[in-house]
């Protein structure tokens, strides 16, 4: 079983996610089937955060906790990051010098 650092970087989270893919036998599942399973979750994460919010939710749902379903999504974010190479921190760093340049308003 792989071992995630303590107190990690995004990069120490990319390489864990390689780490369980390989062990748990889904290192060969292409970036499709990675995209498609993180849709996925972003839905359970939504439902889960419907059951928070008192809204009107399937009864026979097995629904996560938030933190759980956000969980999800970041190895599949890390998954699919990894199938074509994108280093996440330096995608965010590079993403946020771009917002901030951008004027916001409401």
């Amino acid at each position: 079983m792989p071992n995630l650092a303590i107190n990690p970087t995004l990069k120490d989270y990319q390489a864990f996610v390689i780490a369980l893919e390989d062990e748990r036998g889904f290192a060969d599942e292409g970036p499709i089937d990675k995209c498609l399973l993180l849709g996925e979750e972003v839905g359970e994460l939504f439902k889960s955060v419907r059951k928070a919010e008192g809204l009107v939710i399937d009864r026979g749902s097995k629904i996560g906790g938030i933190g759980e379903e956000l969980a999800d999504i970041l190895v599949y974010l890390c998954s699919v990051a990894n199938r074509y190479g994108v280093d996440l921190e330096t995608a965010f760093r590079d993403k946020e010098a771009v917002n901030k340049l951008r004027v916001w308003t409401r």
